[in-house]
Formats: structure tokens, C-alpha cells, sequence
């Protein structure tokens, strides 16, 4: 015995076959319309939020500059560790410290250290040990060989140029210097002119 279709009340008998796919035809219709206008949704969304943060990448305020850095008031608190007086070489006008502090190497030879850029954005830095040795400029200048001598205000300083070699980092151009069992040691990758006038002022500094 056949199951009889239901009364539809819109229509005040049952619907036909015909009806009945329609309807569900429309059905289906209507929600996929539904589920394109909430994908379209979420897309817009999700576009808005990546324009936010791009915004705030780009456009975010520069971060507060850091205080300069005193090298002078350094050196009185690592006159604390060292045997001697650290020295402070007195740079040109537009030199900025990016250092200025006592390290410790696996050696446990604590050694003051300065760096600077430079105005043509190059880079030099005083290592100034006591109760250091051969080893330790070897380690610290990664066994490189002296090429030279170099004698500034009176000093005659080892002179390491090794410009022409690949995979130095910031050893590009040394010197060294031993006096009385305290060590100095200059590297970086500034220029000759630069690097010149920071050996010329840390040189005037050892023999004040």
C-alpha cells in the first residue's frame, strides 16, 4: 500500500512530483547563494585584516633612538677589572660608539672593548688587555699573519691587512700593540684614512 503524500497547506492538496523537485531545487538555490555571500564575506574580512597589518608594519612609528653610548663613563667602571687604566680615544666629530664595556673570552683574559662606526659607515674597535699573551691575540685576531709594521705618534704597531682575503667579517685590517705586558689591538673595515686617525688617537691616549 502506497504511503500518501502530505498536504501541503500553501497549495491545499499534496504536491506533485514536478512541485516537489522545484521546491527542492529552490532550496538548494538559495543556499548556495547563502554560503557565496558568507565566503564573499570572509574573504573581504580577511583582505581588511591583512590591510591593517601592512599598515601597521609601514607606517609604525620609528622606534625611540638609543641613548648615546659614554665611553668615558664606561672606562671609569672597567678601570674596576683591569690592571690599567682603559684607554679612550679621543675620535672626530660624527664617530658614534657602539660599545664600550669589559668582556671576558673563554681565555677569562678580560679585555676593554670599544667600538665605533665611522662617518663612511665603516667600523673599528680598541681591544686593551693586561695579563694577556701571544695566544690571545692569536685568537683573538683568528691566527692571522702581520703583514707589516706601522709606526704612529712614536708606537710601532703589527699591522694585519687582510683586504684581499674572503670570509674575514671585521678583521679586514689589524694592528697590535704590546707594552708592558698590556695589550691593544685595532681592527675593522674602515678605510686607511679612518682607521689612520683611530690609531693616531689611541696612541696619543697609551702614552699620556
Amino acid at each position: 500500500m502506497s504511503k500518501k503524500r502530505p498536504i501541503v497547506a500553501e497549495l491545499g492538496r499534496p504536491e506533485t512530483p514536478e512541485e516537489t523537485a522545484a521546491r527542492k531545487a529552490e532550496s538548494s538555490q538559495r543556499y548556495r547563494s547563502s554560503k557565496t555571500f558568507q565566503n564573499l564575506v570572509v574573504a573581504l574580512v580577511a583582505s581588511l585584516a591583512l590591510v591593517l597589518v601592512m599598515w601597521l608594519v609601514v607606517l609604525r612609528p620609528d622606534p625611540t633612538p638609543a641613548d648615546p653610548i659614554d665611553v668615558e663613563a664606561a672606562s671609569a667602571e672597567a678601570n674596576v677589572v683591569l690592571q690599567s687604566d682603559p684607554v679612550v680615544p679621543v675620535v672626530p666629530e660624527g664617530w658614534e660608539a657602539n660599545a664600550a664595556e669589559v668582556r671576558v673570552g673563554n681565555d677569562n683574559v678580560a679585555k676593554w672593548y670599544v667600538g665605533y662606526i665611522t662617518p663612511s659607515n665603516g667600523f673599528v674597535t680598541l681591544n686593551q688587555a693586561s695579563e694577556a699573551n701571544p695566544t690571545w691575540l692569536s685568537n683573538l685576531l683568528r691566527d692571522a699573519t702581520p703583514t707589516g709594521t706601522a709606526t704612529v705618534d712614536g708606537l710601532e704597531w703589527e699591522v694585519y691587512d687582510q683586504r684581499e682575503h674572503e670570509d674575514v667579517g671585521n678583521l679586514e685590517f689589524a694592528m697590535s700593540l704590546e707594552i708592558d705586558d698590556d695589550w691593544y689591538v685595532l681592527f675593522g673595515t674602515a678605510g686607511d684614512e679612518e682607521f689612520t686617525e683611530f690609531a693616531q688617537a689611541v696612541s696619543e691616549q697609551i702614552q699620556q
